[in-house]
């Protein structure tokens, strides 16, 4: 049998028991009054023990020194002169240094060559070729025999100095076309 929860009346809330009375007399805080007056006590018996303790003070120095007869006196020892007072500035502007550089030789010893791509077909280096052309470099199409056939090497070179193959890298690089490999020229 189905039972009908939604006709179905809420249940009447229970009157709620009165809790204890709470009482409204505050009682006076004995324990806390007491520790006040303690310490009122401790602190008036401090300051009366070093009332009469105060340091008598330091004689000043007319008592101490006594004019005495005229006597001439030696030093017993004499100070060396303080140092003259340096400028730095002068003494920097007035300073030479002197720097050996090594001589660069002019020419290296190989020039340097950047392979961007090998393929196992011209036409596919061809159009490898075509891309490095759009980013404004110009490269070659080598053929080189492998043992395992014909390969079609894309060859940018010969550049003087390591800093110009990398200077087109990244002419590459901006390009999209990365993994080309800088090696020494091979002739």
């Amino acid at each position: 049998m189905a039972k009908d929860y939604v006709g179905r009346s809420k249940p009447k809330k229970r009157a709620a028991k009165p809790s204890r009375a709470v009482s409204n007399n505050k009682r006076f805080p004995l324990p806390l009054a007491l520790a006040v007056i303690a310490a009122i006590v401790g602190f008036a018996a401090l300051l009366f023990n070093i009332k009469g303790t105060a340091p008598t003070p330091a004689p000043e120095l007319s008592e101490i020194v006594k004019p005495k007869t005229a006597t001439p006196t030696k030093p017993k020892t004499t100070l060396p002169e303080p140092p003259k007072e340096r400028t730095y500035v002068k003494e920097l502007e007035e300073k030479k240094v002197e720097v050996e550089i090594a001589e660069q030789s002019s020419k290296p010893s190989k020039p340097y060559q950047m392979q961007c791509a090998s393929f196992r077909s011209r036409d596919k280096a061809e159009e490898s070729k075509a891309l490095i052309a759009f980013a404004g470099l110009e490269s070659q199409i080598r053929r080189t025999e492998g043992k395992n056939g014909a390969w079609y090497r894309v060859v940018l070179g010969p550049y003087p100095t390591k800093r110009d193959a990398e200077r087109a890298r990244h002419i590459l690089q901006r390009a999209k076309i990365n993994g080309c490999q800088i090696w020494h020229w091979n002739f």
